[in-house]
């Protein structure tokens, strides 16, 4: 599928793109509050050991396979193991993975637009102090304005997935991503400077073991798996546009580097703010839409630029990860054989159809009365890509490379055709592919069906 006129350019290309993919919301909101909650940099520590030894094992995993077989995933794996083409079913399930994660991305990604749109006009500064939660509620059960933000978000997706994989998503990740990375950096010089800044440092940085226990530990474990984008057959694709000379392991190790640093940069730009004015660094969207913008408006004239760098900061980092989302689908039917456009704009309005429906349900919306199990379409949606989905994906991928999957083809990969020294490599096939990373896998699925 993938060639010098369709993969990306060069390895930086790559590493942008990846990056990208992985640095996304639950970065800038999941991550700074888990190291905060549970024992700073303790947190920290475990995390670091988890994301290079396990998560970055995964995204290699899903490089190896997409580059070997120029594929994406329902062809990749059959590619790579004729005997058993019943394996296609696994690179199915990451499609529809794929599909519902892009779901909740674009409704969550349409209230960011939403909020960025407000903070730019003067909105949101206009809101009471003690209107915010209300706000957000008679914006997310709104009949227009989450459909509206979403499906602007989404063709600004499907731009980029028109333009192609050199001169779309190479070319906005080679631009999007440095002025993430500024934004963020800005927003850190800003918060620090804040009065009372210092107790958001200590919240994310102060050691304390005591904190650490199994919740937290499989809290942790669970973010490192899935802050890379793996389990739903999105690396694999990129994998599948990779250069033959790129180097897989220091591209994986480069892209979890920033993954890693965007995340922490968060922390320090969000709850240093956070503590200053007074609140709670609770995570999820209570802190992001809620919170947030009462803490800005605190800052005086100064936190309205603070809240439209902020929401600006938010939207790209959701669009530079659900570009990958689009991406995969549309390979997975041009792959079937489908023109590329076609693929991509089929893709755009059936994702777009659920999405809207997933909006309709939180509470005072036009579907908030379909509630199976107690819970309303967009929780059903939320549970299974946050529990369930991706880790099966991700567990069912490294077992196919551990115990399937040629050894011989795996080391001719990562070697580059032999012109790579790789001594590495027993430790990472015989220890983390075929026995660390199932078992952490294996432990995060169990938790998540036990409700841990």
């Amino acid at each position: 599928m993938a060639n010098n006129k369709t993969g990306f350019t060069s390895s930086l290309g790559v590493v942008l793109a990846a990056a990208g993919s992985a640095v996304g919301l639950g970065n800038i909101w999941r991550f700074p509050y888990i190291c905060g909650k549970y024992g700073g940099a303790a947190c920290l520590v475990v995390y670091l050991a988890f994301v290079f030894l396990i998560g970055m094992v995964l995204l290699m995993t899903e490089f190896v396979i997409g580059r070997r077989s120029r594929h994406a995933p329902e062809k990749a794996f059959p590619t790579l193991c004729p005997k058993h083409p019943s394996w296609k079913w696994v690179g199915l399930f990451g499609m529809f993975s794929c599909f519902l994660i892009l779901t909740i991305y674009l409704v969550i990604s349409g209230w960011t637009v939403g909020y960025f749109w407000e903070s730019l006009t003067g909105t949101l500064a206009a809101i009471p102090n003690d209107g915010f939660k209300e706000h957000f509620d008679a914006f997310a059960s709104s009949t227009w304005k989450p459909v509206v933000f979403l499906i602007v978000f989404l063709v600004i997706n499907l731009l980029v997935i028109l333009g192609g994989v050199q001169k779309g998503i190479e070319k906005v990740s080679k631009l999007l991503m440095p002025i993430l990375l500024i934004l963020v950096l800005a927003l850190c010089v800003r918060s620090l400077t804040l009065p009372g800044a210092s107790k958001g440092l200590d919240y994310l940085f102060h050691p304390d073991f005591s904190l650490l226990n199994w919740e937290g530990i499989l809290a942790i474990l669970g973010q490192a798996l899935f802050s890379l984008s793996v389990g739903m057959g999105t690396m694999i694709v990129y994998g599948s546009y990779i250069p033959n000379e790129s180097n897989i392991l220091k591209t994986a190790t480069w892209i979890t580097v920033c993954d890693v640093c965007i995340a922490v940069l968060a922390g320090i730009a969000i709850f240093p703010a956070v503590f200053a004015a007074g609140q709670s660094p609770a995570g999820g969207p209570g802190l992001v839409y809620q919170v947030l913008p009462l803490v800005f408006n605190s800052m005086g004239k100064v936190g309205m630029v603070f809240a439209i760098l902020f929401f600006l900061l938010l939207s790209m980092a959701a669009l530079t990860s659900s570009i990958s989302l689009l991406e995969t689908l549309t390979a997975w039917l041009s792959d079937r054989g489908m023109k590329r456009n076609r693929a991509a704009l089929i893709v755009s309005v059936l994702v777009a159809l659920l999405a809207i429906v997933a909006a309709y349900s939180f509470t005072g919306g036009p579907l908030s009365g379909i509630t199976p199990g107690g819970k309303n379409l967009f929780d059903w949606i939320d549970r299974l890509t946050g529990a369930y989905l991706p880790p099966m994906g991700a567990l069912a991928t490294i077992i196919f490379l551990g115990w399937v999957m040629k050894r011989e083809d795996i080391r001719d990969e990562l070697s580059n055709h032999g012109t790579l020294r790789i001594a590495w490599f027993p430790v990472f096939y015989n220890i983390l592919v075929r026995f660390l990373a199932p078992l952490a896998l294996l432990v995060v699925l169990v938790a998540g069906i036990m409700g841990v």
